[in-house]
């Protein structure tokens, strides 16, 4: 799952962004993981949900119990 999540990281943000300094990247690296990755994007082992809803599925059933 890492290598999945650096390979994807890597083709959609980090190859396609010229980042003028590491304070720039690092910014535009944490606005790719909590906006799009985690929020938006589908992931095939996750039974193609994002992990927001899987979480929030998780948090519901802990409540529950």
């Amino acid at each position: 799952m890492a290598e999945s999540f650096f390979g994807a990281l890597k083709n959609e943000l980090v190859h396609r962004t010229v980042f003028a300094t590491r304070s720039l990247a690092r910014r535009a690296i944490v606005r790719y993981i909590e906006v799009f990755y985690n929020r938006r994007r589908l992931h095939s082992g996750l039974g193609y949900r994002t992990p927001a809803e899987v979480h929030a599925e998780y948090d519901a059933q802990q409540a529950a119990a």
